[in-house]
């Protein structure tokens, strides 16, 4: 079965959505136009309930299938990002230093589609949950909304979502068994020295040149402590010291991530930052502080789900058209969360030869909407069916 025929008849109205979505992006928790124009559609809609204020602008929609049965998770992302457009398209984001440049409102806009049909359809049994989720960009609006109990207060079984791909190839979905997202954490080491004339570096304990040794140092932790065969990131982002060609600071700082998809090895790659940090420290006259934050843990897709959901893909858009083993990627998701409560998968659903996420000529393909909201729907027909 390809794009459901009603579904592709709501391909103006979707459209027209994601473009309002797109001119309005709203950051982190603070999505309330994005929520009231979520909950004025599924008011529409004729969905049974309407559960708002959630993780503060969060919403979880209830709909009601035929008969008793389990009920399945649907989620999508809301929010934006803090940076400015550069598409040049008519719909463009009207605030300045805000875009949708991850798709968010793409996300939206096709569980929205699956929403209008479901409820009007209703061909299945037992109840959907429709979770629409604030603050994923690195805020955690997924584990707010695990915290605040709604695995266990609407009864979820088992979820799933959808990301858009740019670079796959337009309307493929792919996905895998077990890790398909690493987890993203965060350190900043602040080192301190003492400053004074750069022409009089002898009198001086030169931070700048202590931590310029420690980044070069977190790197051999990829070369040497780690086996070859294990996927890690260790990357240095922002570097912070001086203000002026001829004075050494007192204090410099810098900051980076760290990618991995084991627990073990974020462990390792934590101690000896801590060893790094020290010794450097020591061997240059200057003291020093790690603080590492432990951010999203791994996405990791239950192999079982993930077969079912490839068979659903399948039936969307054809068995050609599926990619079941995709390899993992460093990116990070809080979809995480709900998955370490319920089992359930994480898909890609390719856009083309497009700007990529994050970047500020991205847009979100429009073509692809019907497909991820016809996705989305015979999740639900065909997993909990009449």
């Amino acid at each position: 079965m390809p794009v459901l025929n009603r579904i592709a008849g709501y391909a103006d109205d979707m459209t027209e959505w994601r473009r309002w979505l797109h001119r309005h992006p709203e950051l982190g928790f603070e999505c309330h136009k994005t929520a009231a124009f979520v909950a004025e559609k599924l008011r529409a809609f004729g969905v049974d309930e309407i559960h708002e204020g959630i993780a503060t602008t969060g919403i979880v929609a209830i709909i009601n299938g035929q008969g008793e049965g389990p009920t399945m998770g649907l989620r999508a992302d809301m929010d934006a990002l803090p940076m400015d457009e550069i598409t040049g398209a008519d719909y463009a984001s009207e605030t300045p230093g805000k875009m949708h440049a991850c798709g968010h409102d793409g996300h939206t806009t096709m569980l929205l589609g699956a929403a209008r049909y479901l409820a009007e359809t209703r061909r299945f049994k037992g109840r959907v949950a429709l979770i629409f989720q604030p603050a994923e960009e690195g805020a955690g609006g997924g584990k707010v909304m695990v915290d605040e109990g709604i695995m266990d207060r609407f009864r979820i079984e088992r979820v799933f979502a959808l990301h858009n791909a740019p670079g796959s190839e337009m309307g493929h979905l792919l996905t895998r068994p077990g890790p398909i997202l690493a987890s993203a954490d965060e350190f900043r080491v602040t080192v301190t020295g003492v400053g004074g004339h750069a022409a009089q570096p002898q009198q001086c304990r030169d931070p700048i040149m202590a931590a310029t040794a420690m980044v070069q140092a977190f790197q051999t932790i990829l070369s040497r402590n780690t086996d070859a065969l294990d996927q890690l990131v260790i990357s240095v982002a922002t570097i912070q010291g001086g203000t002026a060609f001829n004075i050494i600071p007192d204090t410099c700082s810098f900051t980076g991530t760290v990618r991995t998809f084991r627990p073990e090895v974020k462990e390792m790659v934590i101690a000896r930052m801590e060893e790094v940090v020290g010794g450097t420290a020591a061997a240059f006259g200057v003291s020093a502080e790690l603080d590492y934050i432990r951010g999203y843990p791994p996405t990791v897709n239950d192999a079982a789900q993930v077969d079912f959901a490839a068979r659903v893909a399948a039936d969307v858009v054809g068995a050609d058209a599926v990619t079941p083993d995709q390899p993992p990627q460093m990116p990070a998701e809080d979809f995480s969360y709900m998955l370490e409560k319920r089992p359930g998968a994480y898909l890609n659903l390719g856009q083309g030869e497009t700007a990529s996420c994050h970047h500020p000529a991205y847009d979100f393909d429009d073509e692809i909407a019907p497909i991820g909201a016809s996705f989305f729907a015979r999740l639900v027909e065909i997993g909990q069916p009449v």
